[in-house]
């Protein structure tokens, strides 16, 4: 665990380095969803979400000097169910939905509950990036 628990943001606002709101692409005005990006549960708009933030599609899941990776788990009919931070030592980091952040193997989590990674991005490490 390396957080206490929040309602603030979610595991998709927290690889994203946000924790000041939740991401989600319910429509409607109750959460927050990145303009132009279609408000639906797909991967592929889940990558759109995180491409407005400097993120482009990767295939290695591998830590790799110089950027900050996301993985991007979904179910079995490849709806996105969680997202995961690449942390700068190679582990990853995830918020649980309403309870804790945790740092993780990106394997752990893959299972029931979050599925399998579906997809890699990354985008440079810059000053705005939180990497942490």
């Amino acid at each position: 665990m390396t957080s206490p628990k929040s309602q603030d943001y979610n595991c998709f606002a927290y690889a994203a380095g946000e924790t000041d709101r939740w991401w989600q692409a319910t429509p409607g005005d109750i959460f927050y969803w990145p303009d132009g990006v279609a408000q639906e549960e797909t991967l592929e708009a889940y990558i759109q979400a995180y491409q407005t933030v400097g993120y482009e599609r990767s295939d290695r899941a591998d830590l790799e000097p110089g950027f900050e990776k996301i993985a991007l788990y979904v179910d079995s009919e490849n709806t996105p169910t969680h997202a995961a931070r690449q942390l700068p030592n190679g582990k990853w980091t995830s918020k649980l939905g309403w309870l804790e952040d945790i740092e993780h193997e990106l394997d752990a989590l893959t299972g029931d509950r979050y599925g399998i990674v579906g997809s890699i991005l990354k985008r440079p490490l810059d000053d705005t990036s939180s990497g942490d």
